[in-house]
């Protein structure tokens, strides 16, 4: 690590603990301390450090569209889009991406991806990756943690579980083991209206792919690999992949770990497969040339994003701050 970088940690920390601005700590949350960060003299030392760098965007569904517009546009004026294409030829080259690359990424294979992303993505030549949860294509079965929102939000206990909100429930579900949650899943459902969510079908993967979205393997059910037994890694790994490559025509060839979390055991698998990239969900910005194919970092981002938070995001800003306030 150079002085420089070394210098601007520790200025980073000495700024946090010190409230620097009265922003940064506590700020970062509100739209005020937002712009300071975007404003602040550490802004222009990593933006200027992110020209080197390949900036991962990782998104969800599109929930504003006139903001994912904005931010397109943003990427239009100050950074060069590329698509997955691009990153796969640079790594089988072992040849650095262009200044500035920006990939962008979409999680799930929400439907707004397709109604409100692609057309805004097309309308700007700019491509995409969409990474699908197989096992719900084509069909009226939600995500199992738009279900959780909505039964807890209706009023849905388990006995013998404190109460939670339906975020506390979804951290408590994605940090117990695989059948622990599927069991408390299906207690949460007892006695409950089935929530009927309308998915991606087939050939909507087709209109996606045809307009610049490229569409692959986010696994069969979107579990938390690391929380599952050997099988179910198997399984959500490989019976996924034969799943996609029928619908496809063509086997999937990269792959974003579901909620983030690397497993050994998937990554093996992915590599026996022929994978040629897997992404995480870190929050960091990294090099231009990946270290490691199956563990691409990505940013966090939301099509909601503010243009001041936008910013910091893309620079690395943001992430660095995040990270030394202890934020994973």
């Amino acid at each position: 690590m150079g002085a420089s970088m070394s210098g601007m940690k520790s200025g980073l920390r000495s700024g946090v603990r010190s409230g620097w601005r009265s922003g940064l700590r506590s700020g970062l949350t509100r739209a005020g301390g937002d712009a300071l960060l975007r404003r602040s003299p550490a802004q222009v030392w990593f933006a200027r450090r992110a020209r080197v760098r390949l900036a991962v965007l990782g998104y969800h569904g599109i929930s504003d569209p006139q903001r994912f517009a904005d931010q397109l546009d943003r990427l239009r004026r100050t950074a060069r889009p590329v698509s997955l294409d691009d990153v796969e030829d640079a790594i089988a080259r072992r040849r650095a991406l262009p200044e500035r690359a920006v990939l962008l990424t979409f999680d799930d294979g929400e439907r707004s991806i397709l109604e409100h992303g692609l057309p805004l993505l097309k309308e700007r030549g700019i491509p995409g990756v969409a990474y699908v949860v197989a096992s719900v294509l084509g069909t009226d079965t939600p995500f199992w943690w738009h279900e959780v929102e909505h039964h807890v939000f209706a009023g849905a206990r388990v006995a013998g579980e404190p109460e939670r909100t339906a975020s506390g429930w979804l951290g408590h579900l994605k940090s117990i083991p695989h059948r622990e949650r599927l069991a408390l899943l299906a207690r949460l459902r007892e006695g409950r209206k089935p929530l009927l969510t309308p998915q991606l079908t087939a050939a909507e993967l087709g209109v996606l792919e045809s307009g610049g979205v490229r569409v692959e393997h986010h696994s069969l059910t979107h579990p938390l690999l690391d929380r599952c037994p050997d099988d179910v890694v198997r399984a959500e790994i490989v019976d996924a992949h034969e799943r996609l490559t029928a619908v496809l025509g063509r086997a999937p060839r990269s792959f974003a770990y579901p909620n983030g979390n690397w497993d050994a055991r998937a990554e093996q698998l992915l590599t026996d497969l022929d994978y040629r990239t897997a992404f995480l969900f870190d929050h960091r910005l990294g090099p231009r040339l990946p270290e490691h194919p199956l563990r691409i970092s990505r940013l966090r981002v939301g099509s909601n994003t503010g243009p001041d938070r936008f910013a910091t995001i893309v620079s690395g800003l943001h992430p660095a701050v995040h990270a030394l306030r202890g934020g994973r």
